[in-house]
């Protein structure tokens, strides 16, 4: 509207600049005149943008709007000269002067307003598109928030019956075997996914959390295989409050357990090092274990899914690889945007 304004005022302006050679009234008041009718005709145009409420169906309200100023043009010009006339004699029907200057007033305005008019419609008309696109880009870019949001919850889901399954297969080894270990192990199983398991629905875990699991985790399998795994964690300074994906370090150090350490018949060891540089997270998880082979060469199901969960959770800024150790084991690598999770 104020952009509107302003142009019906600027409009008016060189209207009057256009109509001066021809007057020979004072360019102020030439002005004042031209202005009173611009005003008049965009008053009457906007009032046409928004009454009746309703039209015909044949009959476009853009069109009403132009010739509504067409109408109003005659109408305020004729009624600037009579407001001018009743100032004092003559008046302008009985001064040919002044006649003249209404007809040509008319005839200039009614040129010059319509196509002001069409301009300021099309103005309008390409804002409304703008403003429309605009609105459609903010509503898809909430779509895709949302679909990425549900899709990174369903990969969330696919992690915990595997953990889970994985978890209770070791159990059941123990139990099989006649383990006097399983019902210490068990009893630490329960703790372990009491606190586990309430925070796989979460959206986003902090590595400090993640550390946390992956620190009852280790613990849970030397408990199961105490000649044969050790472990230790190391995270720097400040790491702890970075957001990542939840159970995404638990999938690696698992991965390193089953495919790495339980295979080998002396076991071997784990390390877990968090590092912040430049402003990026680098994690390595690495095993003595019996090196890359079958799904542990990449391939499994949970570094498949952990892969897609962080392109989507970071927005395909981030990396997950597989080395192979000298003389034997692998590491896994991650890097990713080191951000604070949110409070």
């Amino acid at each position: 509207m104020r952009r509107q304004l302003a142009t019906a005022v600027l409009a008016s302006l060189v209207w009057g600049l256009v109509l001066a050679p021809i007057f020979t009234i004072p360019q102020w008041e030439l002005w004042l005149r031209t202005l009173v009718v611009g005003l008049g005709a965009f008053g009457v145009f906007s009032l046409l943008a928004v009454w009746p409420r309703t039209l015909p169906r044949r009959l476009a309200r853009w069109v009403l709007q132009v010739l509504g100023v067409a109408c109003a043009i005659p109408v305020a010009v004729a009624l600037v000269y009579e407001v001018r006339a009743a100032l004092g004699p003559p008046t302008f029907w009985d001064d040919g002067t002044a006649t003249s200057g209404l007809m040509i007033m008319t005839v200039s305005g009614l040129l010059f307003a319509p196509w002001v008019a069409m301009v300021a419609l099309l103005r309008q008309r390409d804002g409304a598109i703008r403003e429309q696109a605009g609105a459609f880009e903010r509503e898809r870019g909430e779509l895709e928030r949302t679909a990425t949001e549900a899709r990174l919850r369903l990969l969330q889901a696919q992690v915990q019956p595997h953990f889970l399954f994985n978890t209770l297969a070791n159990v059941r080894e123990l139990v099989a075997s006649g383990s006097a270990q399983a019902m210490q192990v068990l009893d630490s199983l329960i703790i372990y996914l009491r606190t586990a398991v309430p925070r796989v629905d979460e959206p986003e875990a902090t590595l400090g959390r993640e550390l946390g699991l992956v620190r009852a985790y280790l613990e849970l399998m030397r408990m199961r295989m105490p000649d044969r795994l050790q472990y230790s964690l190391h995270a720097e300074q400040g790491t702890n409050e970075i957001r990542c994906p939840p159970l995404s370090l638990l999938t690696l150090v698992e991965n390193a357990v089953r495919h790495g350490i339980d295979p080998s018949e002396e076991g071997g060891r784990i390390d877990v090092r968090v590092r912040l540089r430049e402003g990026r997270c680098h994690v390595e998880v690495a095993d003595t274990g019996v090196g890359l082979s079958g799904e542990s060469a990449g391939h499994g199901t949970g570094l498949a899914i952990l892969r897609e969960r962080l392109h989507l959770a970071f927005a395909g800024d981030a990396g997950l690889g597989l080395a192979a150790q000298t003389p034997r084991g692998v590491v896994a690598m991650l890097d990713f945007p080191g951000q604070a999770a949110c409070r």
